[in-house]
């Protein structure tokens, strides 16, 4: 089966957000690999932040009970973002028998979106 999210952040929210909080902010939220790739950039920020939650909403649990770093986005040089999982993430996503999610991310000048779709197979005996 299948099971998809979207999510869509305004840019200047989260260029506020870690104005204002700076490392507290991005050290809830995103993982050392995402922190090093953004280098403060707010529109990659708020791609993953984007990506966050709709790996969130194609797992069906909104933000209860799955941690922000359990979800990482992982770009290697310019080939296309991969999701990878951890700890409360990957537990719902093995619940779900989802093998794969896969991400698309996209930003205009004011705002960031994140597409992201869940692959399960059904078991066959």
């Amino acid at each position: 089966g299948r099971s998809c999210g979207v999510d869509i952040i305004k840019i200047a929210r989260i260029r506020k957000i870690s104005e204002k909080y700076g490392k507290r902010f991005l050290k809830r939220i995103y993982t050392e690999g995402e922190i090093g790739y953004c280098r403060g950039r707010a529109p990659q920020l708020a791609s993953r932040f984007a990506a966050k939650e709709a790996v969130m909403k194609a797992l069906g649990t909104g933000v209860v009970g799955i941690r922000w770093k359990d979800i990482e986005i992982i770009r290697k040089g310019s080939s296309r973002p991969f999701v990878k999982l951890h700890g409360t993430a990957l537990h719902r996503a093995q619940t779900m028998q989802i093998q794969q999610l896969s991400v698309s991310l996209s930003h205009s000048d004011e705002h960031a979106i994140a597409f992201v779709v869940g692959e399960s197979q059904t078991m066959h005996n």
